[in-house]
């Protein structure tokens, strides 16, 4: 029986070695490593029923279903069982057919493969209007991904989980969720960038509405993921299931090989990972879970303390005319980028070519006063992700501006501006955002969403750090007499 997956890998490289990448990117294909298929198989709790029907929603060769069915078979299940695949690239749906094919034959299983646009197949409404019982026990994916433009027919015929730039994989995800039965288990591969931030809150709060997350699988490299493919995002395998009855923890497996064979488990607290601001909290070991847990004690944030992060206006490109090296022209202010923020301090000027703005637009400026400046691009290198300069004013310039690259915090005091050094210098802090964001932008709006101390704790961290060494370790010194 386990011929029928091997077959289906072998015919999926032969496909995937004459056709070329950019033919593949236009369905945004990325197929399922073999380890993958049977890995994310196997997470399916095996329902107690006569009979089960599976979805597998752009099923390109058919690798995931294949490797579902046979572990059903391979694991006694003996009832009935119904597939039902779509995919609409006409030059795969012949490999498809024969795999499914041959799986029918082998396994005794009925199939349907609907070439067809699964999203505007049926209806869909996140208020659960279309919802009913849902056809499938058990849904399988790896959706395409693929930036879709916000007015296409897919995102139209789902708006109530779009916003900003959609993507077709979370728009796949939630018709999937919507096709399950009550208790059924959906299991897919994804990128990990639904997480968090405000493109993905609709998704994630419709996914939260109608399921629970049970199970994570997290990848250590990029290119461990898809056999032969270079893709730029972090992925991961989620686990859900049609259901309220929410557990206590979640299951987290972690690896740094392709074939899984160095596979890493822990459970965590499902509130630990599942945050009540909606962001799900991606953690790798128990050590993660215990920064999360806490730091999540804390019940306020920064806007919630009057200190709400917010990014620089100025875009070089857009602002060509205001932009001068030179300050000697009357309304000239100076310009932060991201390379005046040295060694825990704002440094200017450095001789950098535009370190100077010459407007009388307000839209441009800010006021002279106290800031928190964090770099809003790192590189994957780089050991810190939150890197961060205090801004101390004088007296020279009414206003000054910011360069898009910069997040920026407005302080009332050096107390609170040394106080918030402290917090995003921790190994704490940038550990947490890490978890957060596997990205390498520092997004303002999940900064924003961290738990953090009251605004007078701030100002006392600040007060301890004045006049001392700007250090990690003494950071890490001061909070860990605040944060238990």
């Amino acid at each position: 029986m386990n011929n029928v997956l091997a077959n289906t890998v072998k015919g999926t490289s032969s496909f995937v070695n004459g056709s070329s990448k950019a033919d593949r990117k236009k369905y945004g294909q990325f197929f399922t490593a073999q380890s993958s298929a049977k890995f994310m198989a196997s997470l399916f709790s095996i329902p107690a029923k006569d009979s089960i029907r599976i979805l597998d929603a752009g099923a390109g060769s058919g690798i995931l279903s294949v490797a579902l069915v046979e572990r059903l078979r391979n694991e006694g299940f003996s009832g009935a069982i119904r597939l039902v695949c779509y995919e609409t690239d006409s030059s795969i749906i012949p490999l498809l057919k024969s795999n499914l094919d041959e799986l029918a034959s082998a396994c005794n299983i009925e199939y349907e493969l609907r070439a067809e646009n699964y999203i505007l197949s049926q209806p869909f409404s996140a208020a659960g209007l279309f919802d009913g019982e849902g056809e499938y026990d058990l849904v399988i994916g790896n959706p395409p991904y693929k930036k879709i433009p916000k007015d296409t027919k897919e995102c139209r015929h789902m708006s109530d989980v779009c916003y900003g730039a959609p993507n077709l994989y979370f728009l796949f995800m939630s018709m999937g969720i919507s096709n399950l039965k009550q208790e059924g288990e959906l299991v897919y591969i994804i990128p990990r960038s639904w997480t968090s931030g405000a493109y993905f809150a609709r998704f994630r709060q419709y996914l939260l509405s109608l399921c629970v997350i049970t199970d994570i699988h997290l990848f250590e490299s990029r290119d461990k993921v898809f056999d032969g493919e270079s893709v730029l995002q972090e992925t991961m395998i989620i686990k859900v299931k049609k259901s309220q009855r929410r557990p206590q923890r979640i299951n987290v497996t972690y690896t740094a090989t392709s074939d899984f064979s160095d596979i890493r488990s822990f459970s965590s607290d499902y509130d630990t990972i599942v945050r009540p601001n909606g962001y799900i909290c991606l953690v790798t070991s128990p050590s993660e879970a215990d920064t999360l847990q806490r730091i999540n004690r804390f019940p306020s944030s920064l806007p919630l303390d009057g200190l709400p992060m917010k990014t620089g206006v100025i875009v070089d490109f857009r602002t060509k005319e205001v932009l001068r090296d030179e300050g000697n022209e009357a309304n000239s202010y100076p310009l932060f980028y991201s390379h005046h923020i040295r060694d825990g301090k704002v440094q200017w000027p450095i001789g950098a070519e535009n370190e100077f703005i010459c407007t009388t637009h307000l839209g441009y400026l800010q006021e002279n006063t106290y800031y928190l400046f964090v770099k809003r691009f790192t590189s994957k290198e780089e050991n810190r992700r939150l890197q961060c300069g205090i801004y101390i004013p004088n007296d020279s310039y009414k206003y000054i501006s910011t360069q898009n690259k910069v997040n920026y915090i407005r302080c009332s005091s050096a107390e609170e501006a040394y106080g918030l050094y402290v917090l995003l210098n921790s190994t704490l802090y940038d550990n947490y955002y890490r978890i957060l964001n596997g990205s390498t932008q520092v997004n303002s709006t999940e900064v924003n969403s961290m738990p953090v101390p009251t605004r007078d704790v701030i100002s006392r961290m600040g007060s301890e750090l004045m006049g001392k060494d700007l250090s990690v370790s003494n950071c890490n010194e001061i909070i860990n007499k605040w944060i238990k």
